[in-house]
């Protein structure tokens, strides 16, 4: 594998590597006033959630790294310690993109990028009426991690003040996940949507656990046909068959692919991992699991 230790490679490289591998991205479309009381409106990636009571976000208007200036965002939030946080859907993307370009100080990007600016509730930021979620925040923190091009500035904010758009409620009054069309950033000039085919559910194993990849068999672990999506799969079955079950399922299910194959181990044991791969495909697991 290639290595790239940051203390040897340029800036620029090594934030190349961290973009395009760590994503996609989430996007704070954030909301600034200066001391003045001018608004400023830009997106940042370096951007996540990080609690619900209280109910934290954090972003990065990080230094630049090809002359370690820094942003007005980060300028403004020193000032006037306040921000909205406006996620960012693919309706809005371009205007979005707009608003990313590094206007002149005092410049008002709602109306470069042609958003729609509305009051806010308990912060003097303005939220922007496109987004469908809009978080009004108190800055409690501001963490400098380091002076060089490149360094971030975190930007600690409680959500004192939430606006959801009900158009993407679903009937439980949750956000639907296929109606808020939310996009994400990628390395470069990427992108990406998290809409239609992108979209997939996995249960997660809160109380109930499975049973795990190393109960498989060994030939099933090291299969050449299997992939790691499918071991996980199979590790997520809460019990495994017995042997009673899995004999009497390779009597009534496997008999055939047995008598073709008896001469031929090494290709029955490949055509019951394809088979046991088509089964999982299904989402018959238990089958699957008397297949190997």
């Amino acid at each position: 594998m290639k290595r790239a230790d940051p203390s040897e490679i340029p800036i620029t490289e090594l934030h190349g590597y961290l973009v395009g591998a760590v994503g996609p991205r989430p996007i704070a479309f954030a909301s600034t006033i200066d001391a003045d009381g001018k608004p400023n409106l830009s997106p940042f990636s370096f951007f996540n959630v990080f609690g619900a009571n209280p109910p934290m976000a954090i972003f990065s208007p990080a230094r630049r790294g090809r002359d370690n200036t820094t942003k007005h965002t980060y300028h403004n939030v020193k000032a006037v310690p306040e921000v909205v946080i406006n996620v960012v859907t693919y309706a809005m993307v371009q205007q979005v993109s707009v608003a990313s370009g590094e206007f002149a100080e005092g410049v008002d990007e709602f109306a470069k990028s042609g958003f729609t600016p509305i009051a806010s509730e308990k912060v003097r930021p303005f939220r922007v009426k496109e987004s469908p979620v809009q978080f009004e925040c108190v800055v409690k923190q501001v963490i400098e991690t380091g002076s060089g091009g490149g360094a971030g500035n975190l930007v600690l904010c409680e959500i004192v003040l939430a606006h959801i758009n009900e158009d993407v409620l679903d009937a439980h009054g949750k956000i639907d996940q296929r109606k808020i069309d939310l996009v994400g950033r990628m390395g470069g000039s990427f992108y990406c949507r998290a809409h239609g085919d992108a979209l997939f559910e996995l249960t997660q194993p809160n109380k109930d656990y499975g049973v795990g990849v190393d109960a498989l068999p060994a030939s099933a672990r090291l299969s050449t046909i299997l992939t790691g999506n499918d071991l996980g799969r199979l590790g997520s079955v809460l019990t495994v068959p017995d042997e009673t079950s899995v004999n009497e399922y390779k009597l009534t299910e496997l008999a055939d692919l047995f008598i073709q194959l008896q001469d031929s181990p090494e290709e029955l044991r490949k055509a019951l991992h394809a088979q046991a791969q088509k089964l999982l495909a299904q989402g018959q697991y238990e089958d699957a699991w008397k297949t190997l």
